[in-house]
């Protein structure tokens, strides 16, 4: 190999699970609580794609409500315009989703919406506009969209491609990808 430094502990050959330096052999720092429900927040935030001050809003209408904050603050997130269009299957990805919807290719009880994040209620429907059903974002909605993927508090009729909020998302039907209770944490200190 590399002669007699290769045979002692200094050997640059040998791979070592901690970093090099002084600090190295001490391994990694400890997250603190406050680390966590930070890195929560962040990952939600980057989930949706929205900025804190809108999504330190949500917080707060979930506060002002009664129930679960964390809960509450799922479903306001689950029920906006972007991520249903996602949910769905009618967008790649809540950016998409939200791209199509700022183009106005998407109707709220027959009225055109261009705000991704507009807050969805029970019974809403939302329609492509007539005029976008043979654009290339929706031409093989067959496949494109699958059944089973969609949330039960959700349907996707395929004949008239009309989406209808059914109700809420309760606890089991709610994106479990974060913690809301680290968050809820984090914004009552």
């Amino acid at each position: 190999m590399k002669g007699e430094r290769c045979a002692g502990p200094k050997c640059t050959l040998l791979k070592r699970n901690y970093p090099p330096g002084v600090h190295g052999p001490k391994g990694k720092k400890r997250s603190t609580e406050y680390g966590q429900q930070l890195r929560e927040k962040q990952k939600a935030k980057r989930i949706y794609g929205i900025f804190e001050r809108q999504f330190r809003n949500y917080y707060d209408k979930a506060i002002r409500q009664t129930g679960d904050t964390g809960q509450i603050m799922q479903q306001l997130l689950q029920t906006r315009l972007d991520n249903v269009i996602y949910q769905v299957g009618l967008g790649k990805s809540r950016g998409q989703a939200r791209q199509m919807i700022t183009h106005g290719l998407f109707l709220v009880n027959g009225k055109k919406v261009t705000i991704p994040s507009y807050q969805l209620k029970t019974k809403d429907e939302i329609t492509i506009k007539p005029e976008r059903t043979k654009a290339k974002n929706f031409a093989d909605l067959e496949k494109q969209i699958n059944e089973e993927k969609i949330p039960a508090w959700l349907h996707f009729d395929m004949k008239t491609k009309t989406t209808k909020i059914l109700n809420k998302p309760t606890g089991s039907e709610l994106d479990l990808s974060f913690n809301p209770r680290l968050i809820v944490e984090f914004y009552s200190k």
